[in-house]
C-alpha cells in the first residue's frame, strides 16, 4: 500500500502550528460540486464513477482545534471519539451510492483559487485487489477528498475511499487502502 500525504491534512497542522486563522472560514453557504473519479490499478484495469461533493459548513478554527488536539492526544481513535455527535458538514456520493456525510471541511487559498479537505467518519468504499465491494479492514475508518478548484468552481481533486490516518514526522499521511491514488477530473461547481 501506498503512503500519500493529503494536502488538506497537512494544511490542517500547518494551520494549527501557524495559528492562521483565516484558513478556515465558516461559511453558511452551501454549494455543490460533480467530478469524475478514475483509477488505473496495477494490472491495467481501469475505472470510473461519478462523484458529487456538497459543503454544508466549513469548520472554524475552534472547531478543527478541538479535532485536531482529540487527534494528538488519542491518534485515530481519538478523532473518531470527537467526531461523535459533529453534525455533518456536507456530504459525498461515489456512483449511485448514498451519500456519505463529512464531519470535517476545511478551506485554504492557493495559487489556483481554493483547496476543500472533506473528511468523512467512516468509509466510502473499500477499493481494492481489482474488486470493488472489497472487504473492510481493521483501521481503515475515514475517507479524505481534497478538491482545488478555480474562482469558476472549476478543478481537480483526490479521493481516498478508504483510508488511515497517522502521524509521520509531524505531518498528516493518509494511507489508502486501495494503494492506488483516485483522481477525480472534471470537477465543476453545480
Amino acid at each position: 500500500m501506498s503512503l500519500r500525504h493529503i494536502t488538506l491534512m497537512g494544511v490542517l497542522c500547518s494551520a494549527f502550528l501557524i495559528g492562521d486563522a483565516a484558513v478556515f472560514a465558516q461559511s453558511g453557504k452551501g454549494e455543490s460540486f460533480t467530478a469524475t473519479a478514475a483509477v488505473k490499478g496495477a494490472g491495467g484495469a481501469a475505472a470510473t464513477a461519478p462523484v458529487t461533493v456538497t459543503v454544508n459548513h466549513k469548520m472554524s478554527q475552534a472547531e478543527a482545534d478541538k479535532l485536531l488536539a482529540a487527534f494528538k492526544s488519542g491518534g485515530a481513535a481519538g478523532l473518531r471519539k470527537a467526531l461523535t455527535g459533529v453534525p455533518p458538514t456536507g456530504s459525498v456520493t461515489v456512483g449511485g451510492g448514498k451519500p456519505t456525510p463529512t464531519r470535517i471541511t476545511v478551506e485554504r487559498t492557493t495559487e489556483k483559487g481554493r483547496l476543500l479537505t472533506l473528511v468523512t467518519d467512516r468509509p466510502v468504499l473499500f477499493l481494492g485487489a481489482g474488486a470493488p465491494r472489497a472487504k473492510p479492514k481493521a483501521g481503515y475508518d475515514f475517507a479524505v477528498i481534497d478538491l482545488e478548484v478555480d474562482a469558476k468552481g472549476a478543478g481537480s481533486g483526490t479521493i481516498s475511499p478508504a483510508a488511515k490516518v497517522t502521524v509521520k514526522d509531524g505531518a498528516f499521511v493518509v494511507e489508502d487502502y486501495s494503494g492506488e491514488v483516485v483522481r477525480l477530473t472534471n470537477v465543476s461547481h453545480k
